[in-house]
């Protein structure tokens, strides 16, 4: 089990608690009370931390080494029913952006998502989550295939932004990040978009415009990470935790900003913490949604869609 900094603490007693543990199996101490206090100092200092996260830390949780990423959704939510689908049909398949078709109960999905590497060799494989062009245009020959049958569509996001290397460019990263955008404000199927980790900038919107956008609790969302944000404005990394907090990207800034629909609630200690209930509150979530907007008419759905995003960014004095 990996800690991050501001977790120390709970590391600190769940060693203790360990430890107290295996006097008692092998010798003849009774030491049950001993455990129990532990056990209760621990949770408390469980909740105690993880109810006071700073904007900063909640982007820390969302990068967390043992976070369940796409691939680990597609396999909880839909079991052996997943069939990945591969290639843009124009230079080739990007292994960044995962998209299939999947069953989740009785209902089929089109399921698209970034997906990031668990070590240092599947991290490369996968270019860290960083889709190239055609990784877009997959994911939306994918979704246009899946509104030619009827499918709703599910995105989830996990990405640290779109990949800004040269050769990303020279494809047309931007036109087709752009082409995606227009094209799910008018595809005529359900859209659920559900943020499952980072949401960094366009490359989080390429596959980000949804009926109903839904946010897990320690996860980010933001036109720029902190770091970047810092370097540009600060000239340095330094102030990384000024930036996340000035930013406003964590999922509660995101609903009052009502940028996006619903936050879903994690376990405590984060979605890596208890993986199984994790699954579960997204399974939930994802069918009780569907069930919202699937007896709405193609009409419906790309009117309330449009509406929903033209309405963003405007205030009333």
């Amino acid at each position: 089990m990996e800690y991050l900094e501001f977790e120390l603490p709970i590391k600190e007693l769940e060693e203790q608690l360990e430890k107290c543990q295996v006097i008692g199996e092998e010798s003849d101490v009774d030491v049950t009370e001993t455990c129990k206090q532990i056990e209760k100092k621990l949770l408390a200092t469980k909740k105690e931390i993880y109810k006071n996260l700073t904007p900063w830390q909640r982007v820390q949780m969302s990068r967390h080494p043992n976070r369940p990423y796409t691939l680990d959704y597609i396999k909880a939510l839909c079991g052996d029913s997943f069939l990945e689908l591969h290639g843009d049909r124009n230079v080739k398949d990007d292994k960044a952006m995962i998209g299939g078709l999947g069953k989740i109960g009785d209902q089929s999905f089109m399921i698209v998502g970034q997906q990031k590497g668990y070590n240092t060799k599947t991290r490369q494989y996968r270019n860290f989550g960083m889709a190239n062009p055609e990784g877009y245009r997959k994911a939306l020959r994918l979704m246009k295939s899946a509104e030619k049958f009827g499918i709703p569509v599910i995105t989830l996001i996990d990405t640290p932004g779109a990949y800004p290397g040269l050769e990303a460019e020279e494809r047309g990263q931007g036109e087709a990040i752009a082409r995606n955008i227009l094209e799910m404000t008018r595809l005529k199927v359900p859209i659920i978009t559900v943020i499952i980790g980072e949401g960094a900038s366009g490359g989080a919107l390429g596959i980000g415009v949804g009926d109903r956008v839904l946010m897990l609790e320690n996860t980010w969302y933001s036109v720029i990470s902190p770091e970047s944000c810092s370097s540009i404005l600060w000239r340095s990394w330094e102030y990384k935790e000024q930036a996340a907090d000035a930013l406003k990207l964590t999922a509660k800034d995101m609903k009052r900003l009502k940028l996006v629909d619903e936050i879903i609630k994690e376990p405590l200690g984060g979605a890596h913490n208890d993986r199984e209930k994790t699954y579960l509150a997204v399974r939930d979530t994802i069918l009780k949604t569907h069930d919202e907007l699937k007896n709405l008419s193609p009409k419906d759905l790309v009117s309330n869609r449009m509406e929903k995003y033209l309405e963003m960014g405007v205030f009333k004095g």
